[in-house]
């Protein structure tokens, strides 16, 4: 579901400029999402914050960060008001994990069914995420599970997000 103004539980998705966009996109191709415009993706909090992975770490900041800037917010169809607040409440125990480019490769090993064995341990066990693993993690510890092909939330890009909820 789609939808104009943000409401806590929301998933923002929007594009991430230069190299680093450009990177993501890349690993995005690899992971067979394809290319596509929204390259990060966020957690919207009450009281007008969101929870994003970066790399200096996991950080709440003002929604507003991305007044002007090409947004799409989506959520699961029936998302009920105590499952937000639910999303939101698990979003704080993630405050501060660290971020790693490397998951994109790990993804794209996943994908292409590179053998590497230990792959999933090894990116639990770093206890980085990036931004859309976060969110799908703070989903599932809320109990709400957007993803229904068993996949871990290790294995989640921000266009993955797209395609489910905005497609």
């Amino acid at each position: 579901m789609i939808h104009s103004e943000p409401l806590p539980g929301d998933i923002g998705l929007t594009q991430i400029s230069g190299r680093v966009g450009r990177l993501i996109r890349i690993g995005q191709w690899l992971n067979g999402n394809g290319f596509a415009d929204y390259q990060h993706a966020f957690l919207v909090l009450p009281d007008n914050q969101l929870l994003e992975a970066e790399p200096g770490g996991a950080r709440v900041r003002p929604l507003s960060t991305y007044e002007g800037a090409d947004v799409l917010y989506v959520c699961p169809s029936g998302l009920s008001e105590q499952q937000r607040a639910d999303i939101c409440s698990a979003s704080g125990a993630y405050v501060g994990v660290p971020y790693s480019f490397l998951d994109y490769v790990a993804i794209a090993a996943h994908r292409i069914h590179l053998p590497v064995p230990g792959l999933r341990r090894y990116v639990s066990a770093t206890g980085h995420m990036i931004c859309s693993q976060l969110v799908d993690q703070c989903y599932k510890d809320a109990g709400v599970h957007l993803f229904d092909d068993g996949r871990w939330s290790g294995y989640v890009t921000p266009l993955a997000l797209h395609r489910l909820l905005a497609d």
